[in-house]
């Protein structure tokens, strides 16, 4: 093993690992993207380590200059990564004493890996949270434009995928804006909470050095240092939390892309996707496969894997910091890829999906969807019960079945057999249009009120 790595582990260690426990030591690989928050970081530190007195301003001003020549470095892809130097800090840290000599090793006075890992962990997952919340908020404008454009386009409403009533393709929509606006108040819940900064906990113990972690963190964007080094130094709340609500928000994607799987299907055809969205068949040239939505849907597993990976690293470790713990990042790396990707998928999507308007009033049409708004017009026009009304409704239903045609086909003769109280009146609300604008309830499906909603939505998640 090469001197200068047994010099970076420290005088201790006169032999360098075997070659095997080099590679799984190594985490290079995949936490060089944490370049960017590492170098940040540093430059915090060392401010603060001059304004403590605790570095000379001479070798603070070398260490921030030489920590931006290799932030250009790595930008710019000139920089060499080398797994030798085990992670980022290491490859950083190497890098500086070539370009600055001995000043760099003061860089690294009064911390720790360990609190400089959960330093650089926090800032790139509190960054993923934020560009997962403009890919969320991207997402809910298309659908609110959507539900806007379909506020009276009626279509069947479904409980356990059979018509249930009609509803509006709007209000439809509308539904998975409250879901993506709870999914954006979690991560909104889970910056807040991550919002402290670990710098300066040290190993696990803090630091004996006249250190300012107030001054770190403000100059980091945190509101607060952490306040116990061991938990600052051994927490990974803040990224399980992230998986948590990632995962979430993977579960009702999924569920929009099923429903925009089952709308573009032959069968159903309430929607119709461009080529931008769609893919052919190497044999089939009919055929137009929903793919980008059915990949939308199986990321979801990607997503809740890597949730179940980090509950299972973090479980049953004692305090503080552990070497499980560098399996921490590529879960969380993996999940924000895969959950960007599926946001900007689903937000093209639902902008590019044309809806079969007629289609979708024809099935609605269909399996007696305006039942109960026959059995509602018995309780409130005849003064009926509403059970004995639900049991009118029921025969009403049969003779309509036995017959072969729509509720709204049964000629009055037949409605009033069952009940002679029935008057021509019943027929203003048998059809599917007037079924749907009479839900005129809070959060109702009414026209009338989609557009309340859309208005609603649009000052609460978007203004």
């Amino acid at each position: 093993m090469p001197n200068d790595t047994n010099k970076l582990w420290g005088g201790r260690f006169a032999a360098g690992p075997a070659a095997i426990m080099r590679r799984i030591n190594a985490s290079i690989d995949f936490d060089k993207r944490l370049y960017a928050e590492d170098i940040a970081g540093s430059k915090a530190h060392c401010a603060m380590l001059v304004a403590q007195g605790i570095v000379s301003p001479e070798d603070g001003t070398a260490i921030a200059q030489g920590l931006d020549r290799i932030k250009d470095e790595i930008d710019s892809g000139a920089f060499v990564f080398s797994e030798a130097n085990e992670d980022i800090h290491l490859n950083i840290e190497a890098r500086l004493a070539e370009l600055i000599g001995p000043a760099a090793g003061r860089l690294h006075t009064a911390r720790s890996r360990n609190d400089q890992v959960a330093l650089d962990f926090r800032l790139w997952v509190r960054d993923a949270i934020d560009r997962c919340g403009d890919g969320l908020r991207e997402l809910h404008a298309a659908l609110i434009d959507q539900a806007e454009a379909n506020a009276d386009t009626v279509m069947p409403g479904f409980t356990h995928l059979q018509i249930a009533q009609p509803v509006t393709f709007g209000h439809h929509l509308l539904a998975y804006v409250e879901m993506l606006g709870r999914d954006r108040g979690r991560f909104a819940d889970c910056r807040r909470r991550l919002n402290e900064s670990p710098l300066g906990s040290a190993a696990l113990a803090g630091t004996a050095f006249p250190i300012d972690r107030h001054m770190t963190a403000a100059a980091l964007g945190f509101d607060r240092p952490t306040a116990n080094s061991l938990d600052a130094v051994s927490d990974r709340d803040f990224a399980i939390e992230f998986l948590a609500a990632a995962s979430l928000t993977g579960v009702h994607l999924s569920r929009l892309a099923e429903e925009i799987v089952v709308w573009a299907s032959d069968p159903f055809s309430f929607i119709r996707l461009s080529d931008a969205f769609t893919t052919g068949s190497s044999i089939m040239p009919q055929k137009r496969n929903p793919d980008a939505a059915e990949l939308v849907r199986a990321k979801t597993g990607r997503l809740n894997g890597s949730l179940l990976a980090l509950l299972t690293v973090m479980k049953g470790l004692p305090l503080a910091y552990q070497k499980d713990m560098q399996e921490d990042k590529l879960p969380v790396f993996e999940a924000a890829d895969a959950l960007q990707l599926c946001l900007a998928a689903a937000t093209g999507m639902v902008r590019d999906m044309q809806p079969n308007r007629d289609r979708m009033r024809e099935v609605a049409a269909r399996g007696f969807s305006t039942a109960t708004d026959l059995a509602d017009w018995l309780v409130r026009e005849l003064n009926v019960p509403f059970r004995r009304a639900h049991h009118i409704t029921g025969e009403i239903v049969r003779r309509a079945e036995t017959k072969g045609c729509m509720l709204a086909d049964l000629p009055l003769a037949d409605l009033q057999a069952v009940e002679p109280a029935i008057t021509e009146g019943i027929f203003a609300v048998l059809d599917a249009d007037s079924s749907a604008a009479s839900r005129t309830s809070f959060g109702g499906t009414a026209p009338s009120r989609v557009r309340e909603a859309v208005a609603a939505a649009r000052q609460r998640f978007l203004a």
